[in-house]
């Protein structure tokens, strides 16, 4: 995965409200954010199952900080 790639996810993860980070179940949200990921860049199959795979291991820091935010 590109670093313009990973710059892009945060960039949705930053701008996504807070309450949808929050209520969408594990695989949902996954697939929400790759899906917006892909709205603002082609990606390719191999690049998807990493996006997949980094977006998976980083729920919680997801869920944390869409907390965080909700809370200020």
């Amino acid at each position: 995965m590109t670093p313009t790639i990973m710059r892009q996810l945060w960039s949705i993860v930053e701008a996504a409200q807070a309450v949808t980070l929050l209520q969408l179940d594990d695989a949902t949200l996954v697939q929400w954010l790759v899906k917006q990921t892909t709205k603002q860049a082609s990606l390719d199959p191999n690049e998807t199952d990493y996006l997949c795979d980094y977006i998976q291991a980083r729920l919680s820091l997801i869920r944390d900080l869409a907390y965080e935010r909700e809370q200020s």
